[in-house]
């Protein structure tokens, strides 16, 4: 029996009995420098699994500067697509002298029968290969249900409706009876919540009494879901749109109420719920106790292998509320429906997991009149500062007067940035771009963004240099293919985040696209029919993947803060950036090649798209 470490994806789809049959199969080859180990059109007689040595593959079709297309080192597999498909597409040849073992192609043909999930290993994109890694991450899966797996029918309440002509005495009564605390009123055929501190504030506050029919208290701007969303969905909506309560509805039938208390009391075991000490804050030092808490949720997160996308879109919402309440501290009360308070940036996006430099501007009604607004911009600034968020190096925050203006000004603004183009002006209107509502009058912010797409979406010459960025930064693949790996490891924000993130953002503002994320962005672009929908999916996939792997360095860079082995300031930012290929798994380096490979496809396509090629 051959010792051979199968502790990697694809052996770990196998049990026991797999593995075995697999030692006792494989034999150990060897192979000379500059050998051809499986020859293009080769009939497939071996999976490859390499023990030491490189081995290159090559597209013999192309000229000899481009052919060679990937590159294998210990612990990558090749040649099982060509037993897939009967031969080999390409040429695969050792580097220097290399030990190989030899899987057969018979056993390896009965195992892909026997385990359907190691077959479809080898069939399946950058998707699927990426579901993978997060589910290895997560022991297999196992610790991914109590946050991804728990539905909205495992936790919501009967619901209890009444006639909009139910007085308030009954109604009283009735949540007495149910020990309940909201009842939903059906208006001709429209649903409406009240609850117990609705029927107070009813009573003390307002002009009901206890024979006053519900309908005269009752709200109707109702948050629903369905029964087969993901839990974990809805302390996302909750959150955003600050709410302890929504309504379940299955194919526009009332099925039943989730309430907040229930589903932080089914989290309660199972993650840090910041939520709800968010929402008791009362005062800026609470709210900064509940801030700091947010890299523990993250790291709850990422260790029970919660989809990168999910967990964005949470500590996204979360952030907010926490900016909001910051600015709720701050902001009189009769300011905060003649203004508009955006985040930017990866913030204004949601891709920010852990809290990052503040990007943020303010936009004002053009009638409003408020005396201490440097002052209380300036206070806001700092307040956030200790909330955790540190100041913008490039000072784009709401206590810098450039960052703050009327919706005209804001409009002018605008207007000039598109007539100048230059360098400076066209990383605006990418800010402005990606801004995002966190408190305030939305309002005033789509009616900026309106302007933005009026003066921008139909300017080709525009769009091209707008565009020409996404191309600044290389790509860090060898110029035959393979992953570059400097000791210092590649730059995953230049080389593969940015410039999915920008052409994205080109392709959306050339269509007009409201979303501000970029996977939401996508969506609508696969939508529209301005790509297509497997590329599109490959592109936020491989997004999520340079993502998680800068979270990772992150993370880790969170750990040296508390060992006291940190780095400082921009010197800090540039390692967090900094993947070493060296250091990552097969499968995390044949993602990271693959992915590499479809930012260097998309940034092709936005150079004929814009004509890129020419300037």
């Amino acid at each position: 029996m051959v010792e051979v470490d199968l502790s990697q994806l694809p052996f770990t789809l196998l049990d026991d009995e797999g593995r075995d049959h697999i030692r006792r199969g494989i034999d150990l080859a060897y192979f000379d420098r500059d050998e051809i180990i499986l020859e293009t059109g080769q009939v497939g007689e071996f999976v490859f699994l390499i023990h030491k040595g490189e081995v290159a593959e090559i597209d013999a079709t192309l000229p000899s500067t481009t052919s060679r297309i990937g590159h294998y080192t210990p612990g990558d597999i090749f040649g099982a697509i060509s037993i897939l498909n009967g031969k080999s597409r390409y040429r695969f040849k050792a580097e220097q002298e290399c030990f190989c073992y030899l899987l057969p192609k018979a056993l390896f043909q009965q195992l892909c029968h026997r385990y359907p999930a190691f077959n479809d290993f080898f069939r399946q994109s950058l998707t699927h290969k990426a579901r993978l890694l997060t589910e290895k991450r997560a022991g297999g899966g196992v610790a991914m249900a109590g946050f991804m797996l728990a539905k909205v029918s495992e936790c919501m309440r009967e619901p209890l409706l009444v006639a909009a002509s139910t007085d308030i005495a009954s109604a009283v009564k009735q949540l007495n009876d149910s020990h309940a605390d909201s009842l939903l009123v059906d208006t001709q055929g429209t649903l409406g919540m009240v609850t117990k501190t609705d029927l107070l504030n009813g009573l003390v506050l307002g002009s009901c009494d206890v024979t006053s029919p519900l309908n005269e208290i009752a709200r109707f701007n109702l948050v629903t879901v369905e029964p087969g969303q993901y839990l974990f969905e809805v302390l996302v909506l909750m959150t955003r749109y600050q709410v302890a309560r929504v309504v379940v509805m299955e194919n526009s039938v009332l099925t039943g109420v989730v309430e907040l208390t229930d589903v932080l009391s089914y989290f309660s075991s199972r993650s840090f719920v910041v939520s709800l000490q968010v929402e008791q804050a009362t005062s800026l030092a609470a709210l900064a106790a509940a801030s700091q808490r947010t890299p523990e949720l993250v790291k709850a997160l990422m260790a029970q292998g919660v989809k990168l996308r999910f967990a964005m879109d949470l500590l996204a919402a979360l952030n907010g509320r926490i900016i909001s309440k910051a600015w709720e501290f701050i902001v009189d009360e009769r300011y905060r429906e003649h203004s508009c308070m955006m985040v930017m940036g990866s913030e204004g996006r949601g891709e920010q997991v852990l809290k990052t430099d503040q990007d943020n501007g303010l936009i004002l009604a053009d009638d409003v009149q408020w005396p201490d607004l440097s002052a209380d911009m300036k206070r806001l600034t700092s307040s956030l500062v200790q909330l955790g968020y540190p100041t913008c190096p490039g000072n784009i925050m709401v206590s810098n007067a450039e960052w703050v203006g009327t919706v005209s000004q804001w409009k002018a603004s605008i207007a000039k940035w598109a007539r100048e183009r230059d360098g400076d002006s066209l990383m605006k209107l990418a800010i402005m771009l990606d801004a995002h509502a966190v408190a305030g009058n939305p309002g005033l912010l789509e009616s900026v963004r309106e302007e933005l797409f009026a003066r921008c979406s139909n300017d080709e010459l525009l769009l091209s240099y707008f565009a020409r960025t996404a191309l600044r930064f290389s790509t860090p693949l060898t110029l035959f293919g393979s992953l570059k790996k400097p000791q210092h490891g590649i730059d995953i924000k230049k080389g593969g985040i940015f410039p999915i993130v920008h052409g994205v953002r080109t392709m959306a503002l050339e269509r007009r696209i409201n979303a501000t994320s970029t996977l939401d962005r996508l969506d609508a672009l696969a939508s529209d029919g301005r790509l297509d929908r497997r590329f599109a999916e490959d592109l936020g996939e491989a997004l999520s993947l340079f993502a998680e792997l800068r979270l990772k360095q992150q993370l880790d860079a969170l750990e040296a803060v508390s060992d006291q082995r940190t780095l400082h300031g921009a010197q800090e930012a540039s390692r967090a950036n900094r993947v070493v290929v060296q250091s990552l798994s097969s499968l995390e380096r044949d993602l990271l090649r693959q992915a590499l490979h479809i930012v260097k496809d998309f940034k092709q396509r936005l150079s004929h798209r814009y004509h890129l090629e020419y300037s």
